[in-house]
């Protein structure tokens, strides 16, 4: 940079933005549902906007999402454009120092101070505080009668502290706002002191307008139009899984509902679709793990000539090159063939006689010769396997493989009475309500997804354990001797109680933390399976009934289980949403293998503890 200059070249930066995309996409799909914005021409006073800005709402908002810039939103509450302007230039190392005092004469806790009247003019969008170098500029023009070329090297050279300019830049300064101004040669000195301090940390305006106007059009979208907005924004993360729980967080604290991704319904990327009177944003097929978005094209594109009928009709019209048994196995992971064919787990067992009777009718095709059995028999569909459907559990697991987190419900689901008994928090809740608190014991609960292991300098193992509580995910620092005693209950897929202390990275360093809120981390003081901690807690299981097949295998199940102190209710869902509840005679001991041969009896009931 410095060469060309010297040469009189100018540099140029060009920064491609992914957040433009993100806009221009929302905007399309706007117009699917007949609505027209033009984001050169949104009202800059936009109330749910800063509505939405003052709450720190800003999860997908360009330049404003970090934890510190969202405390900061819910401090300043802004209200115009002007605020978003200054917050990008202020929000560095430097000039975040004047933050508080930004906030505090914004809201009118602070008087503010102008440094002298003529100032006032350049100032009062700021509250008298020097944030952008072209008020540099002005301050040095209408002060001590600076021309804009002049201004523009005294800039220069306070941005550069070389002491020999400034000297005489500050002579210079203060001779021309004596006789401009007829200010004294001292309060000129302190003026210049001033600018000074400020301009070393300047930012050019016309550049923190350009970033402010992408975020105020982010947030114009996410406020007015959050289907549009999430759908939008979620395209441009399909490869990301930690990103997609993110949204779809927000999408739950929302109320928008993710309609789970489905082979007749879903296309390649996120799209949005009206369901139950609402828009709703259709999970992207593509963003399924290991299928790729060619071969969903693909897919969508011979779904046009009709709906898939059966797993036989899919399997008859894609051809198995196209989507290998890997795709077939996580397409059917993640429910994507549920209207096809509700029993995953049989789906999977298939996939070998599906690819090779796809393979067969693609020969037969190719060859132009058709199998001559069909007239007679109506189709020569190939056995399935009769296999038992996955419980809940085992289900919710093979979904978390395939798209990267829970999404049709969450393994603590089951257990969310007995966690509110045993005082666990949600690790989201932690981060709200602990801005105040240097440290603080918790105790959380929540899956493992992975355990990576570090050895420190002093030779001793330590674990980054990362965990989804339903709410999100975070991570947990587990050190050597708890690491040591627990390491077979920190298995992926496991439920896991920790009794952990919360601090804020500043005081800790390093990683480790929630989705969200990055400045804390969690420090893990006990471990123990949820299970053990469950058991201890639970007073019975609620049996949910939606059809009366499984009540034989209950009584089997029940009759064979040992007495004990625990419960056990049955409920009937009745015409007309209400259910009927009949508490079984006697208590039972309801251990791990007792509720697992309860969960697996079929799709007809849903066990959880209370």
């Amino acid at each position: 940079m410095k060469t060309v200059e010297s040469a009189g070249l100018v540099k140029f930066d060009f920064l491609g933005l992914k957040t433009l995309d993100v806009l221009q996409m929302a905007v399309e799909l706007l117009k699917n549902r007949n609505v027209d914005i033009d984001l050169t021409h949104l009202p800059l006073d936009d109330a749910k906007t800063y509505q939405m800005l003052s709450k720190g709402d800003t999860t997908g908002v360009f330049q404003l999402e970090s934890s510190g810039m969202r405390d900061v939103l819910r401090k300043l509450r802004p209200n115009r454009f002007e605020d978003i302007i200054a917050l990008v230039a202020l929000y560095r190392p430097g000039p975040m120092d004047n933050i508080p005092t930004y906030i505090k004469r914004k809201n009118g806790e602070e008087e503010v101070d102008y440094l002298h009247p003529s100032l006032k003019p350049i100032l009062e969008d700021t509250f008298g505080i020097l944030i952008y170098q072209e008020q540099v500029m002005q301050a040095a023009q209408l002060l001590a009668g600076y021309s804009l070329g002049a201004a523009d090297l005294l800039r220069r050279a306070m941005g550069k502290k070389k002491a020999s300019e400034m000297a005489a830049q500050r002579a210079n300064f203060v001779k021309g706002a004596g006789s401009k101004h007829k200010v004294s040669a001292e309060q000129a000195g302190i003026i210049f002191d001033q600018i000074d301090k400020f301009a070393g940390y300047g930012f050019n305006k016309s550049h923190a307008a350009a970033y402010a106007l992408i975020a105020y059009q982010t947030a114009y979208l996410k406020a007015n139009y959050p289907v549009e907005f999430f759908a939008a924004a979620m395209n441009f993360e399909l490869g990301d899984t930690d990103k997609l729980s993110v949204f779809r967080q927000e999408l739950m604290r929302n109320r928008i509902a993710l309609l789970p991704p489905d082979i007749n319904h879903s296309f390649p990327t996120f799209a949005v679709e009206e369901a139950n009177g609402k828009a709703a944003i259709r999970y992207a097929l593509s963003a399924v793990k290991g299928v790729g978005a060619a071969a969903m094209r693909g897919v969508v594109e011979e779904r046009k000539k009709g709906l898939f009928k059966d797993i036989f009709d899919f399997a008859e019209r894609i051809d198995p090159h196209e989507v290998n048994r890997k795709q077939w196995e996580n397409l059917a992971r993640a429910g994507v063939f549920d209207s096809l064919n509700k029993n995953r787990a049989q789906v999977i067992e298939s996939i070998d006689a599906l690819l090779k009777h796809s393979q067969q009718r693609k020969a037969e095709r190719s060859s132009g010769q058709a199998n001559m059995f069909e007239a007679s028999q109506g189709s020569n569909h190939p056995p399935l396997p009769q296999t038992k459907n996955w419980d809940e559990l085992t289900r919710l697991q093979h979904e978390f493989t395939a798209l990267g987190f829970y999404m049709s419900a969450h393994p603590l689901d089951n257990y969310r009475a007995l966690l509110d008994r045993l005082n666990v928090v949600q690790v989201s809740k932690i981060a709200q309500n602990r801005r105040d608190t240097a440290s603080s014991r918790f105790k959380l609960a929540g899956i493992v997804v992975a355990r990576q292991e570090r050895t420190s300098k002093q030779g001793n193992k330590f674990a980054f354990v990362q965990l989804s509580d339903g709410g999100g995910t975070f991570e947990v620092t587990v050190f050597s001797e708890l690491l040591a005693a627990k390491r077979d209950i920190m298995e992926p897929g496991q439920a896991i109680l920790i009794e952990a202390d919360a601090q804020t990275n500043s005081q800790g360093g390093g990683r480790g933390g929630v989705e969200g809120a990055p400045d804390l981390r969690f420090i893990a003081r006990n471990i123990e399976p949820l299970a053990d901690a469950a058991a201890r807690a639970a007073r019975g299981i609620r049996i949910k009934l939606f059809e009366a097949s499984p009540v034989a295998e209950i009584h089997k199940i029940l009759a064979t289980a040992p007495k004990g102190r625990a419960q056990v209710v049955l409920a009937l869902e009745l015409d007309g949403g209400e259910e009927a509840e009949v508490e079984l005679p006697g208590s039972f001991m309801l251990n791990e293998a007792t509720k697992a041969k309860l969960r697996q009896i079929g799709d007809g009931l849903d066990v959880v503890e209370y």
